[in-house]
């Protein structure tokens, strides 16, 4: 979609227009410099891009200090994921190579082939020697505790993947739930608090509390289960809690069905403040940070989360399509991510729009206030009124070029029927004159 088209869809959101204009014409220089000569970490940079263009641009902005550690985790975790993810291979392939994928990272030249090829992430397996050549320069320190994850996470998947009962009917219950968000999401919260500590960009004290880490993963990755619910269910797989869904409806597949839209809202509520209930901690754990590079890349996703979370809530659309913010929103937003009080306002804000949609009729309503409630109390308690963002919607900046696209727009509504009217005149002149000429 061109800039063209993202400036239209926030024609009536000014805040967004100036960020959008911002990044595309005023956005920083990037900070990523490679020597040239160094051509397997760009190639690896590029695979980065190729994977996830979200998280490529904030790892590039990281501090020189943790960012090729990052590069190479996000990778290398890719890596893991796209073996999990590839219904081709058969479970016998599978398993071995997931529970030894922490031991091939020592394997220099070790590349697979085996993926299917609609895989969109299968090139960067085809080309992990670059990878791991790249993992094996990082100091000791962080090749430990990747390979350190990436021996947890995968035995974790493989356990997953050679479970029949969680392939035919999917995760069961609330506890499944969390458990496998911990080992594709959790971990790697665990794997970047560990890599920020070691860096010495962070206080080591924050490593020692896993809990929060752990918060930060599952707050993302139940945000996206949430989400892509349509394109999973087409895809055969359940990762909504039967615990949650089987309350409403008998099958999976009706919440997207025509007379079942009341009972899919509800459970839609339900699932949102599993969600939720991570919030508060997630605001504890970017609390602690000090790094400015290292909170922006924790914050941003975390910001994309709660905003989807309040565009998803009560919107049926979410069973018709993949719902998504609008990209001047997001762009707004990543510019806001600079402090823990820009991020706390954030989170009221979104908080605050799920509490203006929470149905009275909802059986969720009195759990969803409180777990709302939580969050702003965690405002309240730990930020200051005077420190919470409170600037109106409108900046000076905003304002002007709200009133320039205003005026745009009025003149060239004039202009259109004044140029109607004329051509109409003319028009009717011309049929005038022919009757006279009969």
């Amino acid at each position: 979609m061109s800039i063209a088209s993202h400036l239209f869809q926030s024609i009536f959101h000014p805040s967004e227009i100036t960020a959008l204009i911002k990044h595309k014409f005023v956005k920083p220089k990037a900070t990523l410099k490679i020597r040239p000569e160094q051509k397997q970490k760009i190639r690896c940079y590029e695979l980065l891009d190729k994977t996830s263009r979200s998280f490529s641009s904030v790892i590039k902005e990281l501090d020189e200090g943790v960012r090729d550690a990052v590069c190479i985790f996000y990778l290398v975790l890719r890596g893991l994921d796209t073996i999990e993810d590839d219904m081709s291979i058969p479970i016998e392939k599978k398993e071995p190579l997931l529970r030894s994928f922490h031991e091939i990272l020592s394997q220099k030249g070790w590349n697979f082939t085996g993926s299917g090829p609609q895989e969109k992430d299968r090139q960067l397996l085809v080309e992990f020697n670059i990878v791991i050549d790249e993992f094996l320069s990082l100091r000791k320190e962080f090749r430990d505790i990747i390979a350190d994850i990436a021996n947890e996470m995968g035995n974790g998947m493989a356990d997953y993947a050679k479970n029949a009962a969680h392939n035919e009917y999917g995760v069961q219950t609330n506890k499944d739930f969390d458990k496998y968000c911990y080992y594709v999401a959790g971990l790697v919260g665990i794997g970047l608090t560990r890599l920020f500590a070691v860096s010495g960009l962070e206080n080591p004290e924050l490593e020692k509390d896993t809990e929060l880490s752990i918060h930060m993963g599952l707050f993302l990755q139940k945000t996206n289960i949430i989400r892509d619910y349509l394109e999973d269910l087409f895809d055969g797989r359940k990762f909504w809690p039967k615990e949650i869904w089987s309350n409403y409806v008998d099958d999976f597949s009706y919440l997207r069905e025509s007379g079942y839209e009341t009972k899919s809202l509800n459970c839609l509520s339900a699932i949102i403040l599993n969600s939720l209930n991570h919030a508060p901690e997630c605001l504890n754990y970017m609390n602690q940070l000090h790094n400015r590079t290292v909170f922006s890349f924790c914050a941003i996703p975390q910001v994309m989360a709660i905003a989807t979370l309040a565009l998803m809530f009560r919107n049926y659309d979410t069973f018709q399509k993949v719902v998504k913010i609008r990209r001047g929103e997001a762009t707004k937003l990543m510019q806001r991510c600079t402090n823990i009080y820009e991020v706390a306002s954030i989170f009221r804000e979104y908080n605050r729009i799920i509490i203006n949609k929470n149905d009275p009729k909802d059986p969720n309503f009195m759990k969803i206030s409180v777990a709302c409630g939580k969050i702003e109390k965690w405002c309240a308690t730990n930020l200051s009124v005077t420190d919470i963002c409170n600037s109106p919607y409108y900046t000076t900046q905003e304002t002007e070029i709200l009133l320039f696209v205003g005026f745009g727009l009025l003149a060239l509504t004039a202009y259109l029927l004044s140029y109607y009217n004329w051509e109409h005149f003319r028009y009717d002149e011309l049929k005038i004159s022919d009757l006279f000429d009969a």
